[in-house]
């Protein structure tokens, strides 16, 4: 893991230009799909199930029989460790509730907003290198809050066309039995535009690999979307007194994820720094997913030593991660300085990992820096508002002749006539 300064840091960041892929081929590859899956819907998901995830499938629909299957193999503790994410899951977000509501401004004038819970979410459970039964808990739960009606889960198959067994788990545990077995951007084209068998949604949430992610992002405005999901990331800000052993522990839970994962240190100690990297190497020797961390960490791995706080703060505010831990003495004292973080870990006994499983919010989180102008999904991801307005005769009378002045200067005179039409009948 290479050690870097602060300064060496923020020149490569400015002289980074853009993401080292191409775009041109994914785009291209990604908008044949949708357009297939558009001309021949059912025909193409089965095609194209068979093409990337080697299954061939008589049916896309989850069965009843394999919701059963699934309950039979799971362990009683995995069953309780789901139940008791859920609901703390369900807690904190019941926090995030948002409620319509009506004020008056006097003379009869009443404005508001109408909160109406979206009617029908598609939602996205990666497969490929691992299976994410947590995921289902977080995409699903807040969605149930906000009053969603209809939820729909597609999730790519493995070889013999079945589904995760914990993700159908997860899913039966808080009552969605509408799952197909659909991965990839075909499964987003097919939530945005409607098969045979998959009716249409309003909106598509959850994570997934590049070629999902550029799906989600070509169907959006046919659709709602959550975000543009990239990479895990972890940025960890450790002082001199951190534990080693447990930043390195951190960063590693992230540089599993993906070859293309983040793992990043910011620490305002050499020694720490070195410390780190040692334990680094010898805590990926230990792991099962070996070959990924290493490929992540060689390729996105660092350990930067800042000046003081202050600059570590600064450093991490430029990345904007994903998640952002910080292990330091005093982390409260800390916390103001942070700008930019899709999810903050105070403390030693607070890691990433926690909040990916069991705390309560939400581990769909911004990343490629997007946490300077995005946030995790919550139970506000599924509602629209609507504005109210109701003016008396009197009210609308006194607010006329502003309106008309307003409409004419910007030209639009059948708004003026509008409002005259009405004032012409008094």
């Amino acid at each position: 893991m290479k050690i870097i300064t602060a300064e060496e840091f923020a020149k490569k960041w400015n002289d980074q230009t853009a993401i080292d892929i191409n775009e041109v081929a994914l785009d291209e590859t990604v908008l044949e799909i949708i357009r297939t899956v558009r001309e021949k819907k059912d025909a193409a998901l089965y095609a194209y199930t068979e093409q990337f995830d080697g299954a061939t499938l008589d049916d896309l629909l989850v069965s009843k029989e394999e919701f059963s299957e699934a309950e039979k193999i799971a362990a009683p503790e995995l069953v309780t460790a789901l139940k008791e994410a859920a609901e703390n899951i369900r807690n904190y977000h019941l926090e995030q509730k948002e409620k319509s509501w009506m004020i008056s401004q006097g003379k009869g004038i009443l404005l508001g907003q109408k909160v109406t819970p979206i009617e029908r979410v598609g939602a996205y459970i990666p497969g490929g290198k691992a299976a994410y039964p947590s995921t289902v808990l977080m995409t699903i739960i807040p969605a149930q809050i906000a009053g969603v009606e209809e939820i729909a889960i597609t999730t790519p198959p493995d070889k013999d066309g079945k589904v995760n067994p914990y993700v159908l788990l997860a899913a039966k545990l808080i009552g969605v039995e509408m799952i197909y077995k659909v991965g990839g951007a075909q499964a987003i084209a097919a939530l945005a535009y409607g098969t045979e068998t998959i009716k249409r949604v309003d909106k598509i949430v959850g994570p997934g690999n590049a070629y999902v992610a550029r799906a989600k992002k070509w169907v959006y405005g046919t659709v709602g979307i959550d975000m543009i999901a990239g990479p895990s990331e972890i940025c960890v800000i450790a002082d001199a007194q951190a534990n080693p052993r447990y930043v390195a522990a951190d960063l590693l839970s992230q540089a599993e994820h993906d070859e293309s994962a983040s793992a990043i240190c910011v620490t305002t100690s050499k020694e720490q720094a070195v410390a780190i990297q040692k334990q680094v190497a010898e805590q990926t020797e230990k792991l099962e997913r070996k070959e990924i961390i290493q490929a992540s960490i060689e390729t996105n791995g660092k350990i930067i030593i800042a000046k003081d706080l202050t600059e570590a703060a600064n450093v991490s505010n430029k990345i904007a991660p994903e998640h952002l831990e910080l292990m330091v003495q005093h982390p409260m004292e800390l916390l103001p300085k942070i700008k930019h973080a899709g999810a903050i870990f105070l403390g030693n006994y607070s890691p990433e990992p926690l909040g990916d499983y069991f705390a309560g919010p939400n581990h769909t989180l911004p990343t490629s820096g997007t946490a300077r102008f995005a946030s995790g999904l919550g139970v506000y991801d599924f509602v629209t508002r609507s504005t109210i307005i109701s003016y008396p005769q009197e009210a609308f009378v006194a607010a006329s002749e502003p309106i008309k002045t307003l409409a004419t200067v910007e030209g639009l005179t059948a708004h003026a006539n509008s409002i005259q039409v009405r004032k012409d009948e008094l």
